[in-house]
């Protein structure tokens, strides 16, 4: 009969040393060129790991529309997502998320996001994510670098959730940096850093801030056409946040209490900074 261990051997005993959690990382890269009778065609299509490019059958007069998954199920620590798009010459390229991206909590470290987009001559390129929604103790740091030709069009939308409001969460402790740099013919137009981190809650409560607001999006249209939009885009936003033109660029900003909220506002708004033309069905699923 084997004797139990006694006290003092118990307190002797060594812990199992722990291993390094698996994480995921995923790298998507898609390219479109110019196709017969005007149309967008696929011109290149990259995938690894988690990262997963998708291209329904739409009816968007020619355009290419791409859909983007994780198939990790969500992002913490350690994690890394990589997504670039090349809008070739004479193309229109839309890209959007099969769904919300979830941050869950990150006990150690950041998740980390890299986003590359590239838009030649005479072509457009609208890069439509779904939320980012971010749980307790989630963190995430995010990059946002695009090259635009002279005349090339892009939109940029990216909307963040603090908790589902529906389940009752609340976002006590959280990291998000955000950093954008976009560039026309290799002068920097558009440059923004965004960062929030600690007592989340505390901070969205506080007036200066969010008002108690858990959702929020940030729209950026870079195209001639944008004075033409600047009054119905502030009839849409309407006392949600509001929209300033700087030259041929857009800027919205919209806060709102909720996803639901947020959706009301935001889908509209990026239908007019389409043209008209309605989102990827994958919004609407």
């Amino acid at each position: 009969m084997t004797a139990l261990p006694t006290a003092q051997q118990f307190d002797t005993v060594q812990p199992l040393a722990t291993s390094r959690m698996q994480r995921s990382t995923g790298c998507g890269r898609i390219a479109a060129k110019p196709g017969r009778n005007g149309e967008t065609r696929l011109g290149s299509l990259f995938q690894e790991g988690s990262a997963r490019i998708r291209l329904p059958k739409s009816h968007s007069n020619g355009r290419l529309e791409a859909v983007l998954l994780n198939t990790s199920g969500g992002m913490t620590d350690g994690d890394r997502l990589q997504w670039s798009a090349d809008a070739g010459a004479n193309t229109h390229l839309t890209l959007a998320s099969q769904t919300a991206e979830r941050l869950y909590r990150a006990p150690t470290g950041t998740a980390e996001v890299d986003v590359r987009l590239s838009v030649k001559s005479d072509a457009t390129l609208h890069w439509l994510p779904q939320e980012t929604i971010m749980f307790d103790g989630g963190a995430l740091r995010r990059t946002i670098t695009a090259d635009l030709a002279q005349n090339a069009e892009l939109l940029i939308c990216e909307p963040i959730v603090f908790g589902r409001a529906a389940m009752g969460e609340t976002v006590r402790q959280g990291r998000l940096r955000d950093d954008w740099r976009i560039r026309r013919d290799g002068r920097l137009i558009h440059a923004e850093a965004f960062r929030l981190d600690g007592a989340v809650e505390e901070k969205l409560a506080r007036e200066s801030v969010a008002s108690g607001c858990r959702a929020a999006a940030t729209a950026v249209l870079f195209t001639p056409r944008a004075e033409a939009l600047l009054d119905r885009v502030r009839e849409i936003i309407c006392g949600s946040g509001g929209a300033s033109l700087f030259e041929d660029k857009l800027v919205c900003r919209l806060l709102a209490a909720d996803a639901l909220a947020l959706r009301r506002k935001l889908i509209p708004l990026l239908i007019t900074l389409r043209g008209g033309h309605d989102l990827p069905r994958c919004w609407y699923c």
